[in-house]
């Protein structure tokens, strides 16, 4: 498994977290939509690309984050970014 975080212009209502994988919808200073979480594979990653590509959002980043501690994961999962 995998953790990602990708990052698309303007912003997504939480009720499209589960339709995106499960990813925990936060927002970062820009009002964009900040998507976190771990993906079983780079299919699945590739499946939630499509959807935002369905969505007609445009998407900014789409990142790999290494896990430094299961504690600071758990901290940053949901957080809502100001």
């Amino acid at each position: 498994m995998n953790r990602y975080e990708i990052r698309v212009k303007g912003h997504l209502d939480q009720h499209w977290s589960e339709w995106l994988g499960g990813l925990a919808i936060a927002y970062d200073r820009d009002d964009n939509t900040v998507l976190r979480g771990t993906l079983l594979d780079e299919a699945a990653l590739h499946g939630v690309l499509m959807k935002v590509r369905d969505l007609g959002v445009p998407l900014l980043a789409v990142n790999h984050v290494e896990q430094s501690s299961r504690r600071e994961a758990q901290h940053q999962e949901g957080a809502y970014f100001r």
